[in-house]
């Protein structure tokens, strides 16, 4: 299999104290490739016992994300897990699904149907991956998280059936996602770009750097349209935008930008009477202080009442958690015909 399982310790194999229906499963789908783990549902917390990774993304086509590729990589990967964990079904699953929202279709007529048959599914969340990276950063707490990555996007609830989710851009790299990392980089490429014509407002500093990553610029746009994977080459610029920013203003601004959209979102999705908890998460934020700092004054700004929490864990972590409330019939977060969609597929 073109992937890596990775052992999580005593807690794989069999074990004298398993029972049926004990375990859960969950997926997280995204731009950069597939992860897949397996948990105990009977515990407090839902902590992986052994995962799957790939980098390979799950294509989309006509029909949105493509529930038969996802099930190819899927199927084998669980079964895998099953024999490092001694799982014999799994109760619950969750797939956590970049576009799941407006490109969720396929998943949505399929999985429920062939994840009944291949592993006895009782259970099924389809939600967005923003949804599991609430999860996995707040677990079932009202309040708000910013996932940011390639994309960028934000969600809150007050965990009512009345509030719902809020939901704050999300919306991909040609309409939204700002403060973004292909946000950032192609600002950043932008910015390249002027400066190697003469504009004014360009980067010498940002050109420089955009030419040792893809060589002459004259040529970016010929390599760069025709690609599938625009998104990621755009954000593999970003890092380069943060290294830039000490010493070129240009490349500052855009990151004062971006913590500008980011805190917008943030408070855009934040649940009036909550106490304004907002979690950050994702690996944008992994640039550390040339985006943190103006994100904080920004917050400080847009938000001045929020209290800021660390995320406790990842959207596959998250994915797990909603299957393991699921298995016990214990879940808070409101479920949505878009964002969280809760099926119970025939047996």
């Amino acid at each position: 299999m073109p992937a890596a399982l990775a052992d999580h310790g005593p807690h794989c194999g069999h074990h004298p104290l398993d029972r049926p229906g004990r375990y859960v499963l969950g997926i997280d789908s995204g731009g950069s490739g597939l992860r897949i783990a397996v948990a105990r549902a009977d515990t407090p917390e839902a902590r992986p016992l052994a995962t799957y990774t790939s980098h390979e993304p799950v294509r989309t086509g006509r029909n949105g994300i493509d529930a038969e590729h996802l099930l190819s990589q899927l199927t084998p990967a669980a079964e895998e897990l099953q024999q490092e964990t001694g799982a014999d079904r799994f109760s619950a699953v969750c797939v956590g699904a970049a576009g799941m929202g407006t490109l969720g279709q396929d998943l949505r007529a399929r999985l429920p149907a062939a994840l009944a048959t291949a592993f006895g599914v009782r259970h099924l969340a389809l939600a967005t991956d923003a949804v599991t990276a609430y999860a996995g950063a707040l677990g079932q707490r009202p309040g708000a998280v910013v996932a940011a990555g390639t994309g960028m996007v934000a969600v809150g609830t007050d965990l009512t059936a009345a509030g719902g989710w809020r939901r704050a851009d999300g919306w991909g790299h040609l309409l939204g996602d700002c403060g973004g990392g292909a946000w950032i980089g192609r600002a950043g490429l932008e910015a390249a770009m002027r400066a190697y014509d003469g504009r004014p407002d360009g980067s010498d500093t940002l050109l420089a750097r955009a030419e040792a990553v893809f060589g002459p610029v004259a040529g970016l746009p010929g390599a760069l349209y025709p690609r599938t994977d625009r998104p990621a080459v755009l954000a593999s610029f970003a890092p380069e935008v943060a290294r830039c920013a000490a010493e070129d203003a240009v490349a500052a601004g855009i990151l004062r930008a971006a913590a500008g959209h980011i805190a917008d979102a943030a408070a855009a999705v934040c649940p009036p009477g909550t106490g304004g908890t907002v979690a950050f998460t994702g690996g944008l934020f992994r640039m550390g202080e040339p985006l943190l700092a103006p994100l904080r004054d920004a917050l400080a700004e847009r938000l001045p009442e929020a209290h800021r929490t660390p995320a406790a864990g990842s959207p596959l972590d998250g994915a797990l958690t909603i299957a393991a409330a699921l298995a016990r019939d214990r879940l808070l977060l409101p479920a949505d015909a878009k964002l969280l969609q809760i099926t119970r597929p025939a047996q």
